[in-house]
């Protein structure tokens, strides 16, 4: 197991659009478990690789209903119905809005090895999947809020111990509610 430091708001590799994984070696499938390991250790349900500092188009997450990871995705919104709920990044500590996501999707990429991974996502995976792909995009979730809702969160977040003391990176047990959120509060 090897938990890394969270990168938070601020840090300018949150804002860059991630590279392509071209070469699916040890490397890969280390990050991939990284991943894996920290999204665990700091309670959430998905991560991207940006947000432990590593520039590549690669994402994990766990919804509870379905689990995995994908690189180099994309997604194709399949009709037009939304979903409106809360949103939070371990990236962002302590501010949590609604936003506006498309409700299903077909997504497509490859999974650790290179080989070809589609499915249909909708609900949580769907809203899942748009979130940690604007992270490879270098989209942070308040980019997607309401003018006056993004003031507000932005008001909280400059508020916040963290961003108060100009911290950028923190380790992944200090963010969440630890290991699958404690065994997904058992």
């Amino acid at each position: 197991m090897t938990i890394q430091p969270v990168r938070l708001f601020g840090d300018p590799i949150l804002r860059a659009r991630a590279a392509e994984v071209e070469t699916f070696d040890r490397e890969v499938r280390q990050l991939v478990t990284d991943l894996i390991d920290t999204m665990y250790e700091s309670g959430g349900v998905g991560m991207a690789a940006p947000q432990i500092g590593v520039g590549l188009r690669v994402f994990v997450y766990d919804t509870g209903a379905a689990e995995g990871h994908l690189i180099n995705p994309s997604f194709e919104v399949i009709g037009e119905q939304t979903q409106v709920g809360p949103e939070g990044c371990l990236s962002i500590p302590g501010v949590r809005e609604d936003v506006v996501r498309a409700h299903t999707l077909i997504v497509r990429g490859v999974d650790m090895h290179g080989a070809p991974v589609e499915f249909r996502a909708e609900g949580l995976l769907a809203r899942c999947v748009q979130h940690e792909t604007d992270h490879l995009d270098g989209v942070l979730f308040l980019q997607r809020l309401a003018p006056e809702v993004r003031k507000e969160a932005m008001r909280t977040l400059r508020e916040s111990s963290w961003f108060s003391r100009g911290i950028t990176v923190l380790p992944a047990s200090d963010i969440g509610g630890g290991r699958r959120a404690r065994e997904r509060s058992k």
